[in-house]
């Protein structure tokens, strides 16, 4: 007998803005997506994977190596097994057919990282909605890596927030950030200098903005640890975890904080 629903959020984008009005390529992090969702499952509980257009999230090439699963190339080729053949992985749903259907019956809600989360869910209209619900019910809402620049999506005026980012006026970003549901808590996410990796060996180019100084400028209360050194912060409802060896520990700690209220409620 299933535990309960976890909802999975994952992105659609394929390409992300770079300055110089270029683009690079992105995606969800195969690790940060399937190590979470197998843990998930094997505690107990079932899985609904959702996106903006319903289709399966683009996986970031990047990710594609066993170098994010410690090495490990039985692990790596698990999880690609997992990834290609697993229903819960390949019965994506739209973001708004799930909200059509009713949020209250899922346990908690866990978005992945890669960077593309930065491109659609931040400032997705469907995803604020969902963030919003899980925000106002106090459910369990997970994020990992580049993945918690998604609770932008709850803010009233996300894109506005996204667009003075990258137009570099702080100002304006902060005005927009009004009303934000998760000013002042505790949080990580993918840090500014482990962002630089990416930039120079993936992008070949800078970023509009880092994830911590998007998420300070929007009102929360962030910190990093080490870089690419696994970090959990877990502040009421809320569990992020900061970079892609986070993904056991932010699925561990998840998974805790389920069980805890299971035995709050009994």
């Amino acid at each position: 007998m299933s535990k309960g629903t976890v909802l999975v959020l994952g992105s659609n984008a394929t390409r992300i803005e770079v300055q110089g009005g270029r683009t690079g390529p992105t995606g969800n992090y195969l690790n940060e997506t399937v190590v979470p969702a197998m843990a998930f499952i094997e505690a107990g509980y079932d899985l609904v994977l959702a996106t903006p257009n319903g289709t399966k999230p683009h996986i970031d090439e990047a990710s594609d190596s066993p170098v994010h699963f410690g090495g490990d190339q039985a692990a790596y080729s698990r999880a690609k097994a997992f990834w290609a053949t697993d229903p819960a992985m390949n019965q994506p749903r739209t973001l708004s057919s799930v909200i059509g259907e009713g949020l209250d019956g899922y346990a908690a809600v866990f978005v992945p990282g890669g960077q593309a989360p930065v491109v659609d869910l931040m400032q997705d209209p469907d995803a604020g909605e969902i963030l919003r619900y899980f925000h106002q019910h106090s459910k369990l809402t997970a994020l990992l890596c580049h993945g918690p620049i998604a609770l932008v999506s709850a803010m009233p005026h996300a894109r506005e927030f996204r667009a003075a980012l990258i137009a570099g006026d702080e100002k304006k970003a902060k005005e927009w950030a009004k009303g934000w549901q998760y000013a002042g808590y505790k949080m990580t996410i993918f840090s500014a200098s482990e962002e630089k990796w990416v930039e120079n060996d993936i992008l070949h180019a800078k970023m509009y903005f880092n994830m911590p100084y998007a998420l300070n400028t929007a009102g929360g209360k962030v910190s990093t640890g080490p870089d690419f050194e696994p970090n959990v912060i877990v502040d009421r409802e809320l569990i992020t975890g900061q970079n892609p060896r986070s993904d056991h520990q932010i699925a561990a700690k998840l998974i805790e904080a389920l069980a805890a209220r299971v035995k709050t409620a009994a």
